[in-house]
């Protein structure tokens, strides 16, 4: 794990938890979009609350690079670009209860039974979701694949650990759109938000 030159932080396989290698002031809000792609909702974000910290996080380098050029052009010493696989980071980097919110918008839905594994939303990861948060925290949730955004709904009601968030959770974020969220509307997609509290 380190810090290159360009901003970037890379994360690899081998454990250690976050703060070793990127100083947080945890006694600031801080927030995860997970998946960031280009990194447009987490800039937007990171303007909006300067006070907060928002780690962005994608596996593609190329997405990453282009958070990382948000971040300096429009000054934005509290957005963190991460490179890393989102499995890895929520089940071994964060330490428990750090976050307050994580955004998850627009993940691929994996449609094939035989890529179900690969869902981001499956029962076994709302455990590392809820084990991230902190008490209260706020897990928001989007998607343009109705089957996908009911097998999430379906999850987060069984798990036990979430209980349905009233619209106030994400109400100061609604009019802030992924670059993910835009592609679809313009292509004629209805995109669905939910957030969830953990208990």
């Amino acid at each position: 794990m380190k810090k290159r030159s360009d901003g970037i932080y890379f994360l690899t396989e081998r454990y250690a938890p976050i703060e070793d290698f990127l100083p947080i002031d945890t006694s600031r809000p801080i927030e995860l979009d997970l998946g960031c792609g280009d990194g447009d909702f987490a800039a937007q974000l990171a303007a909006r609350y300067p006070e907060r910290t928002i780690l962005a996080a994608d596996l593609l380098l190329g997405r990453i690079r282009k958070v990382r050029n948000k971040s300096e052009q429009r000054n934005l010493p509290n957005l963190k670009p991460l490179r890393a696989e989102s499995r890895l980071l929520i089940s071994r980097m964060i330490p428990d209860g750090m976050l307050d919110r994580v955004h998850l918008l627009c993940p691929d839905p994996w449609p094939k039974d035989r890529h179900s594994f690969r869902r981001l939303n499956s029962s076994d990861i709302m455990m590392h979701f809820a084990r991230i948060l902190k008490p209260g925290g706020v897990f928001h949730f989007s998607s343009d694949d109705a089957p996908y955004f009911e097998f999430t709904v379906r999850n987060l009601e069984g798990s036990g650990l979430f209980a349905p968030a009233d619209k106030a959770a994400i109400a100061d974020i609604a009019d802030l759109k992924s670059d993910f969220e835009r592609q679809w509307i313009e292509a004629g997609r209805t995109v669905v938000h939910t957030a969830w509290r953990k208990l």
